[in-house]
């Protein structure tokens, strides 16, 4: 496969799938650009719900439900619905990086996977988009075709992903969440910080980890690890991973989607790095 590759050569559910979060992010620009006229609840402690998130989940909801009827979904807003097709569900976060929303940051995204079941087996994500709206970037994987990026450039082509090569583990930058308010693992999270920042290039917090492993699948960070995460905040992202040839892994054993304790590298760093954070 080229590491080009033309728009027109999306298939069909992947096609459906940025439809829908190209709509849903027309909302949640207009409402960026009046943040501070946002009316805000508060869900939980230091997780903010606005309005704007509530919005783009259903537009979400109704564009994928007419075009793919029947099939069933998982929403951080609304839960779960149960479509009459059980073998599909539809894995959704409509604004990844809430907080960073609310507080006028331009750093967010939605997240939209797809896990599907085949001949009974446990179902599998076969499909999965983070999309920035703030830049227009799109980073895609279906399973076994790849993983790509389509960011405007070089004449608006969907290029392949490309994990770093770095292999030396003082040369590297890493990205990771801090527990906040409410959630437990502050004092875990300081050790592991203290010893991965202490042998290395640096650690990133940006606030929305669907994009930080569409960052470490484009070879911007070298690696990811996050604990306590939740379903629609990795879904995407793991299948991007590991369609770019990362490795995924649960820092706790296990599915990486039931624990929500994700660790995401090459195969060069995993060890360095998991002795710093396990």
């Amino acid at each position: 496969m080229a590491d080009y590759l033309q728009n027109e050569r999306l298939s069909p559910l992947m096609s459906v799938m940025q439809n829908a979060a190209r709509k849903a992010s027309r909302s949640l620009l207009r409402d960026f650009g009046e943040v501070e006229h946002l009316q805000v609840a508060r869900k939980g402690p230091a997780d903010f719900v606005s309005r704007a998130d509530k919005k783009a989940e259903e537009v979400i909801i109704e564009n994928l439900r007419r075009d793919r009827p029947g099939y069933s979904f998982l929403a951080e807003e609304g839960g779960e619905i149960i479509g009459s097709d059980k073998t599909h569900r539809f894995i959704i976060d409509p604004l990844d990086g809430t907080t960073n929303f609310l507080h006028g940051i331009p750093h967010f995204a939605i997240s939209i996977a797809l896990e599907r079941e085949i001949d009974g087996n446990p179902k599998e994500l076969v499909a999965g988009l983070i999309y920035n709206p703030i830049n227009d970037t799109m980073f895609f994987a279906e399973k076994g075709k790849g993983a790509f990026i389509n960011d405007g450039t070089r004449g608006g082509g969907d290029r392949r992903l490309r994990p770093s090569r770095r292999d030396i583990f003082t040369d590297s930058l890493f990205a990771t969440g801090i527990p906040f308010l409410g959630k437990p693992g502050h004092a875990k999270f300081l050790k592991e910080l203290h010893q991965v920042m202490g042998a290395s290039a640096g650690v990133r917090r940006m606030g929305a980890a669907s994009l930080d492993l569409a960052w470490t699948a484009a070879g911007r960070y070298d690696g990811f690890w996050e604990r306590g995460l939740a379903v629609w905040d990795i879904a995407a992202g793991v299948l991007i991973c590991q369609e770019a040839g990362l490795i995924v892994e649960s820092l706790s054993g296990g599915d990486v989607l039931e624990t929500g304790d994700v660790i995401i590298t090459s195969e060069a760093l995993l060890g360095p790095l998991k002795e710093r954070v396990s």
